[in-house]
């Protein structure tokens, strides 16, 4: 294997193995939210306002992962 084909694994590798810990996140912030909401229907307001503020929390890190692996495709 030559120079760029591990360039790009490695930044294939970082996109991907970033994308999955925000991804399942993603899922048990709603998970809980949508449970919440459930027993407690009257709180809808307060507890989707915390959930999307948790998925943006949870995004951010993929987020993270693009900028490095853009980076590791264009600078190493």
């Amino acid at each position: 294997m030559d120079a760029e084909t591990i360039k790009l694994l490695a930044a294939g590798l970082a996109m991907g193995l970033g994308a999955l810990g925000p991804g399942i996140g993603v899922g048990l912030v709603a998970y809980g939210a949508l449970q919440a909401i459930g027993r407690n229907p009257e709180a809808r307001g307060p507890i989707m306002t915390n959930m999307i503020l948790g998925i943006a929390m949870a995004e951010a890190v993929a987020i993270y992962a693009l900028v490095v692996a853009i980076i590791l495709i264009f600078v190493a």
